[in-house]
């Protein structure tokens, strides 16, 4: 990976599948704590997917609603986000994915490198689809 500095917008990432935009402006690019929220929820998804399927759990979608608290007094630091996970599936019980979930938070590397310096909360919901 390798990022450039653009003089007037911010930075722009070389990365494998094309160009990032990194701006604290959000009409230039994604913003810092955009990206970080984004890898948490994109990394913890995947793995909850990667589990649901070896269990056979029966499902067709997941949703990650995200919330970040923010620490003004500390460089606007992230103190705390709170994840709320929606599993859609037929057999999808509650309890197996609730645990499926604490699996996938023990095995997600991008929640464990921020665990001792950012709060997570993980809530999960299941819905039936007919």
């Amino acid at each position: 990976m390798e990022f450039f500095m653009n003089k007037d917008t911010g930075f722009i990432g070389d990365l494998e599948h094309g160009f990032l935009n990194i701006s604290s402006d959000s009409s230039n690019g994604y913003k810092p704590f955009e990206l970080i929220v984004s890898s948490i929820a994109g990394c913890s998804g995947s793995v909850l997917r990667t589990i649901l399927e070896k269990k056979r759990i029966d499902f067709s979608g997941i949703k990650i609603n995200a919330e970040v608290t923010r620490d003004k007094k500390r460089a606007n630091r992230i103190s705390e986000i709170s994840l709320h996970y929606i599993v859609e599936g037929s057999n999808a019980e509650k309890d197996i994915v609730q645990k499926s979930l604490e699996l996938a938070i023990k095995n997600c590397g991008m929640i464990q490198t921020v665990i001792d310096s950012v709060q997570i909360k993980e809530t999960i919901e299941v819905t039936k689809k007919d």
